[in-house]
């Protein structure tokens, strides 16, 4: 049987729009991260999966070991939620700084989730804040110090993500004197995520100019950064001990594999494989995860219409933000209406093929968001749905 005919069958019972998740996809990617990673521990980014049993799934495989999360609330909710079983020790660095005074609270309140979860600083502010909140005799909490991994070339020239402003080997030293100097903190660990190879492909499909300027600038980025993380994470050895240090995504294992003041690596979207990530030449994760809209016109030749369907992602809005038709093959949104609130229409020779109540199979461009749109996911393998979970929106948690 072919891909769609799978699909199809698994899920006849079910109405669209739903979701599903590929697991023969899901369990290939995660393995492929694995050897990818050469022989660096992964930890799983929560953002890109947002499905605890997918997160459970990927800690239960050789090579995976602790979460990324993305919210302070999510890192104490993943630890409650896994107390007395098997993952209670899961180690949780929330890898953006947060400045939720309750959750803080609780985190302290909390001895158990506090001796496993970390929280992002990257300037004695974030300390400030943290002790307006509790106090300045409050228990110990962990702190990752973020460093800037982006590329800057010339003066005035910013390559990457918008992150941690300490940036050399000096400035990680100050703040990290600060932090171990402070009572009430414990300086755990590093992170620095080189969003301009990671997260940035360079094979964008019809621009091969654009790819060309993407891999030369990753090129020399990549050198620049492992010399300047290697002598920073040096110097703050000097200063305490470190648990981990932290980089990488999924479009930059490689790299950061090979940067020897690393410990671990990050990943997340590898796992589900969203149409963003077709634009790297180096990997090709398998699509994991789909979802179904269902045709309810046909306003005219070679245009079916699909029901809902607008489940743009975050970031630049560009039109690689916009899903993309998946199955059939030949379809493409068209460019007056692109993927709308209640109404989706596609073009191409395959919609001549649809009749109403015939499903489109669509896939999101980033990774964990679609969960945001579906309360649970109907796990396929083959021709059959194996099981169906809750997404987080699922279990009535909504992390921001």
């Amino acid at each position: 049987m072919t891909q769609q005919a799978d699909l199809d069958t698994a899920t006849k019972g079910l109405d669209p729009p739903f979701a599903v998740v590929d697991l023969d996809a899901f369990d290939a990617n995660a393995k492929e991260l694995v050897r990818r990673a050469h022989g660096r521990p992964i930890r799983v980014a929560s953002k890109s999966i947002r499905c605890a049993y997918l997160l459970e799934r990927a800690l239960g495989m050789p090579g995976y070991q602790g979460v990324m999360a993305y919210s302070l609330r999510e890192a104490l909710w993943l630890t409650r939620k896994w107390r007395d079983t098997p993952l209670a020790d899961t180690d949780i660095l929330v890898a953006y700084p947060t400045t939720d005074h309750a959750a803080l609270r609780d985190l302290a309140a909390d001895p158990e989730a506090a001796r496993v979860i970390s929280v992002i600083a990257d300037s004695a502010a974030h300390l400030d804040l943290i002790d307006a909140a509790l106090g300045v005799d409050h228990p110990k909490i962990r702190i990752c110090l973020e460093f800037d991994a982006a590329w800057r070339p010339l003066p005035g020239v910013y390559v990457g993500t918008r992150r941690s402003p300490v940036r050399t080997s000096r400035q990680a030293v100050r703040l990290a004197e600060e932090i171990v100097r402070r009572p009430g903190f414990s300086l755990v660990g590093v992170m620095s995520y080189e969003g301009q190879i990671a997260g940035l492909g360079d094979n964008p499909p019809g621009n091969p100019v654009k790819g060309a300027v993407i891999a030369w600038m990753q090129r020399r980025s990549g050198p620049e950064l492992i010399k300047r993380r290697s002598a920073a994470i040096a110097a703050i050895r000097g200063v305490t001990d470190l648990e981990f240090v932290n980089g990488g995504g999924t479009g930059s294992l490689e790299l950061t594999s090979a940067d020897p003041s690393v410990t671990e690596l990050a990943a997340g979207s590898g796992l589900i494989g969203p149409w963003l990530f077709d634009s790297y030449r180096g990997f090709s994760p398998r699509p994991a995860a789909f979802y179904a809209l269902s045709v309810v016109r046909r306003p005219a030749p070679r245009i079916a219409t699909l029901f809902a369907g607008g489940y743009v992602a975050s970031g630049t809005g560009t039109p690689d933000r916009l899903p993309q038709p998946y199955l059939p093959q030949g379809l493409k949104l068209l460019g007056t209406e692109g993927a709308g609130e209640v109404q989706t229409p596609v073009v191409g020779a395959a919609a001549d093929t649809l009749k109403l109540g015939d499903r489109v199979w669509m896939r999101h461009s980033k990774a964990g968001e679609l969960a945001e749109r579906f309360q649970e996911y109907h796990l396929v393998r083959g021709d059959r749905v194996e099981r169906t979970v809750p997404t987080y929106r699922g279990e009535a948690v909504n992390f921001g």
